[in-house]
């Protein structure tokens, strides 16, 4: 079955499917060091391996009809990382799994510019409003102050901290649909 794509733009952004013409810059985004200080420490290596995330993100799209989007300045058409709702299926995280998570990863350089920001409220708003989720959650590493500031911002409320299995220990948050009003 083909997924329903879609595109979604905000004031500064363009937010549409993952194509394998973003390869080399989300390889680049993936392979600093510094995107992963609060996500495992294990940069990709190789264009390959970014090359098979954005394979498995296509099959995402097939089953579950959304994933992870390239995040794009419309000023220039220039990738600037990924933003999206993912439904988590296909393994367990906090003790749950079969759930709706919102996430993001931008390159180093356009951080700290409001684009997280921006692109959120338009995730949440297309999820509650478009697709009718109930409950949307999110984790980020708890020492991770800037993603953390951003969910609470956006109106997502910090639930609990839990170590997963590798030792790492996250901040869990969750936004309910009922709770959420368009700003």
């Amino acid at each position: 079955m083909k997924p329903t794509l879609f595109t979604l733009e905000t004031e500064r952004l363009l937010l549409r499917p993952l194509e394998m013409s973003d390869a080399e810059a989300m390889f680049a985004m993936d392979h600093n060091p510094n995107v992963h200080t609060y996500l495992w420490k294990k940069p990709t290596q190789t264009i390959d391996e970014t090359i098979k995330i954005i394979e498995y993100i296509h099959e995402q799209y097939k089953r579950n009809q959304i994933g992870r989007y390239a995040t794009i300045l419309k000023e220039t058409g220039t990738f600037i990382g990924w933003t999206g709702i993912k439904y988590i299926d296909d393994h367990v995280e906090n003790g749950n799994t079969n759930f709706y998570d919102y996430g993001y990863r931008l390159a180093e350089e356009y951080w700290g510019q409001g684009y997280a920001t921006e692109a959120t409220k338009a995730w949440l708003d297309h999820g509650f409003n478009q697709m009718n989720i109930q409950n949307m959650n999110a984790y980020t590493h708890h020492e991770n102050g800037a993603s953390n500031h951003i969910l609470r911002k956006a109106g997502f409320e910090f639930m609990h901290e839990y170590t997963a299995d590798d030792g790492i220990r996250w901040n869990w948050w969750q936004f309910l649909q009922s709770n959420y009003q368009a700003q």
